[in-house]
């Protein structure tokens, strides 16, 4: 799943070096932290948080099969 969530923004942004996943696991919950450049961010958030969304639901839809919830944060 980190390896998804880390190719889909790459595939997104122009400073690939600057791209930075966090994983934050408890019992119930899964915590994405995405951090890329000041200059990538509307890129990875996309028109109206459409490409943000659309990621989420990939990784919601993922997060399903281990019954957790799973969260995607972008932060530059």
């Amino acid at each position: 799943m980190d390896e998804l969530l880390t190719f889909l923004v790459k595939t997104l942004v122009e400073d690939e070096a600057s791209v930075a996943v966090e994983k934050e696991e408890d019992d119930n919950s899964i915590t994405y932290r995405v951090k890329v450049a000041a200059a990538d961010l509307g890129k990875v958030i996309g028109k109206n948080g459409r490409t943000a969304t659309s990621i989420r639901t990939v990784m919601k839809s993922i997060g399903a099969k281990t019954r957790k919830k799973v969260f995607v944060k972008f932060e530059d």
